[in-house]
């Protein structure tokens, strides 16, 4: 089967995009695409997904943090963008999503918005309530574990133990 010529293949971008959730949250690839999927045909509609045809390419979630990259079809970008922004729940998880860029190649993607985290965090104990807790902390901020869930913090909220 022959190719086709270059002026009839299809266009592409790649929406970079940044996840955040809990510490304790567990997101993999395919609950992602599914829920890309359902943010797309709930705000877009079936024709507007269709013209979109989102795609996840990458995923990574780790630690609460995660990366993952989007392919839609050029001149789709900003209803993409929309229906990606919709997103707030994962697998019961809540997530916070941030488009971080567009670009035209996969490559360029990834060097400009992907793999450069520029928070490092870490697990300590703080006291929290006075209590000594357990906490992911990252730049000023912590998520604290009570219970069965985490709250967020600042560092006016806590002091280390």
């Amino acid at each position: 089967m022959k190719h086709l010529p270059k002026h009839l293949q299809p266009r592409w971008r790649y929406l970079a995009i940044g996840l955040e959730a809990w510490p304790d949250a567990e997101i993999d690839r395919r609950a992602f695409q599914r829920e890309v999927w359902y943010a797309g045909q709930n705000l877009l509609g079936d024709p507007g997904s269709a013209a979109a045809d989102l795609s996840v390419i990458r995923f990574t979630f780790a630690n609460g943090e995660g990366e993952a990259l989007v392919r839609v079809r050029r001149g789709e970008t900003e209803p993409a963008r929309a229906a990606i922004a919709c997103i707030d729940e994962i697998d019961g998880a809540a997530v916070g999503v941030r488009i971080r860029g567009i670009s035209g190649t996969i490559r360029a993607a990834e060097e400009n918005y992907l793999g450069r985290r520029g928070q490092v965090t870490e697990e300590r104990n703080v006291v929290f309530g006075n209590e000594e807790r357990v906490a992911v902390v990252c730049d000023g901020s912590a998520d604290v574990r009570l219970d069965e869930a985490f709250t967020g913090a600042t560092d006016l909220d806590y002091d280390l133990a």
